[in-house]
């Protein structure tokens, strides 16, 4: 591997890179529909916790979901689905609401949980790309990320599905934040730090 590193164009790569992200984002837009206020009503009307899952790089986002998702006002924690098929199951209850991140929706450790967590009683959202895969058929709301192509050059590093995966967990958040009604003052109580 040799570069000529004096004559590469980082500012244009940096560009492409955002401007496919960006382009992620609109096509996430413009899918954006009922089945995204019926995930929001499932999570509404929790009775649990929001559990989030995901392996690799949309585990790291579904971790960062979770966590917004809490300090919104929306009682959540991530299970890393390796762990779950090792006893963390048992952190599950019938009363949660589970939120499966995976770009393929055949992510192995992910598929490996779902019938468990179906026979649990929970219910689920998918968030993947690919709309007739094990996860979106197994779940009760599919919020599909139309995603084209990646910004990684090489179309293999997850980038544009990572960044529509956190949009749309934001997105989420603050939609619940809004329905609930969610105060600066609420805000404050979960960040005394």
């Amino acid at each position: 591997m040799t570069s000529t590193l004096s004559s590469f164009d980082f500012t244009s790569a940096g560009k492409r890179t955002i401007d496919l992200e960006r382009q992620a984002i609109n096509d996430l837009y413009d899918a954006l529909g009922d089945e995204f206020a019926a995930a929001c009503q499932l999570m509404l009307n929790c009775q649990g916790r929001i559990v989030v899952t995901g392996m690799g790089k949309s585990g790291h986002i579904g971790a960062k979901i979770a966590a917004t998702l809490a300090s919104t006002g929306s009682p959540a924690f991530f299970v890393h689905p390796g762990e779950a098929s090792h006893g963390d199951l048992g952190m599950f209850t019938p009363d949660d609401v589970v939120i499966a991140l995976s770009n393929s929706g055949t992510s192995a450790e992910v598929v490996a949980i779902l019938p468990l967590l179906k026979r649990k009683g929970v219910e689920l959202i998918a968030i993947t790309a690919r709309a007739t895969s094990a996860l979106a058929e197994a779940a009760d709301v599919v919020l599909h990320i139309p995603i084209e192509r990646e910004a990684c050059p090489l179309n293999l590093a997850p980038t544009s599905s990572t960044t529509a995966q956190l949009v749309l967990g934001d997105a989420l958040a603050t939609a619940l934040l809004e329905a609930r009604g969610f105060s600066a003052e609420d805000f404050a109580f979960s960040h005394p730090g």
